[in-house]
């Protein structure tokens, strides 16, 4: 549900923001496209503790149920944005009162046993996957309806005076389905508490910190003060920045000019690459990660994938030098290759984190977690708005000219990320 909103947002914000006409220059689209991108993550680093602390104290499904309704509102209006402003305004607030992320990690880390918690954080990442389907095709084929499908949208219709109001209302629809449908959710908050099958009840009474009567007589522990939780959660945040600033980047230089080093793709083009490369995210998420994290562990998938992304995206210059069939299946399996291994590293530190603490602080500890990684998610789209808009004005430099610049500084941002998985930064926690 989190991912249609924002991934299908890539293919046509470069358009968007052209259209607003806030920006003088084509060199300065960029720019200002990172803005809106960066006003969800803004919005959401400012209340996910909170969120997550409701969570915690009322359950998962009310905060989940209210995050739904808030996309079908928000993200409607968003859709309708006559100037830069409103859409600024309508992202921020559908990022500040949409809590969902951190309950939903922690209610799939509750309704998987100990053993399952792989595949529970791959369910995570897998509906973000089919997301990444969906929503960057709706983003893609849908926007600007009435230039693409005259004969179904006259240029007077609402379609036509909103052209990216289209894929907004399907999501908010669909949006509308899943938070009829969240009312019939099973609350998870107490489910390892009083819902242990009856065979297993003294070994997991026995192994077990967090029954009813040690939640209630034990002190809670500083969160803060967990550096098997915070160090992966710092970690978390420097992957995090660099994946949403690849997410901005790689849809701006795909739609920019060649002139400017881009590929010139349209709305159609883009949503066709990211649906590719969600569509292979999903078969990945489904097939490889959880056998690689069962034999090498999450912190192991993490590192390799992201020492084997920085020659990936090192190719992303020459590959916009490519035409035709060349360039397609270049570019799609570029997309597909970053895509997986970014989410293997995402995983494992979902897996990390929820390892870290126990269910009483799970909400409150995915709740801190996803206020640092939105403030770092909303520096993402700024920076690489900013970092392209001024890459595309020194084309004729002599060192890491253009684009080289760009991919340069998020393999940067990659390398220390990488380095961060090491001890003795990133401390695992151990089972007893």
């Amino acid at each position: 549900m989190q991912a249609l909103p924002i991934s299908s947002l890539f293919p046509f914000l470069y358009f968007m923001i052209r259209d607003f006409h806030i920006a003088k220059r084509e060199e300065d689209i960029s720019y200002y496209a990172g803005y809106v991108g960066s006003s969800y993550m803004l919005g959401r680093a400012l209340t996910s503790v909170f969120w997550g602390l409701v969570a915690d104290r009322y359950g998962r499904k009310p905060v989940i149920i209210f995050g739904t309704f808030v996309v079908v509102i928000f993200n409607t209006l968003f859709g309708l944005s006559v100037n830069f402003w409103m859409a600024i305004i309508t992202r921020f607030l559908l990022g500040s009162l949409n809590g969902l992320i951190g309950p939903i990690k922690a209610y799939a880390a509750e309704i998987f046993r100990e053993e399952y918690q792989a595949l529970g954080m791959s369910t995570i990442s897998t509906a973000w996957g089919i997301g990444l389907i969906i929503g960057p095709a709706l983003g893609g084929f849908l926007a600007q309806p009435a230039e693409k499908y005259p004969s179904i949208f006259a240029k007077d219709s609402i379609f036509g005076r909103f052209p990216y109001f289209l894929p907004c209302l399907i999501i908010s629809l669909f949006s509308l389905v899943v938070a009829i449908a969240s009312f019939w959710l099973p609350e998870t908050l107490h489910i390892h508490e009083s819902s242990v099958p009856p065979q297993d009840s003294y070994e997991a009474l026995e192994a077990a910190p967090d029954t009813k009567e040690g939640n209630e007589s034990a002190p809670k522990e500083n969160l803060f003060k967990n550096w098997p939780l915070m160090s992966s959660i710092i970690l978390y945040c420097v992957f995090s920045l660099h994946d949403m600033a690849y997410n901005e980047i790689f849809s701006l230089w795909a739609v920019s000019p060649r002139k400017f080093g881009g590929l010139s793709y349209s709305t159609a083009d883009v949503g066709e690459v990211l649906s590719i490369s969600g569509f292979g995210l999903l078969v990945f998420q489904l097939t490889l990660y959880p056998l690689v994290e069962r034999y090498v562990g999450p912190i192991i998938a993490a590192r390799v994938a992201g020492v084997l992304s920085i020659p990936l995206l090192t190719s992303y210059p020459y590959i916009a030098m490519l035409s035709g069939i060349a360039l397609s299946l270049a570019i799609n399996f570029a997309s597909v290759m970053k895509n997986a291994l970014s989410i293997s590293i995402i995983t494992g530190l979902f897996i990390l984190q929820n390892k870290a603490v126990n269910q009483r602080q799970r909400g409150a500890a995915n709740g801190i977690a996803m206020t640092a990684m939105s403030i770092f998610k909303a520096l993402g789209p700024a920076g690489g708005g900013a970092l392209f808009s001024w890459a595309q004005k020194r084309l004729d430099a002599s060192i890491l000219p253009g684009d080289q610049v760009v991919f340069f500084v998020l393999n940067v941002i990659e390398a220390i990320g990488v380095l961060m998985t090491f001890k003795p930064f990133l401390v695992e926690t151990q089972n007893t």
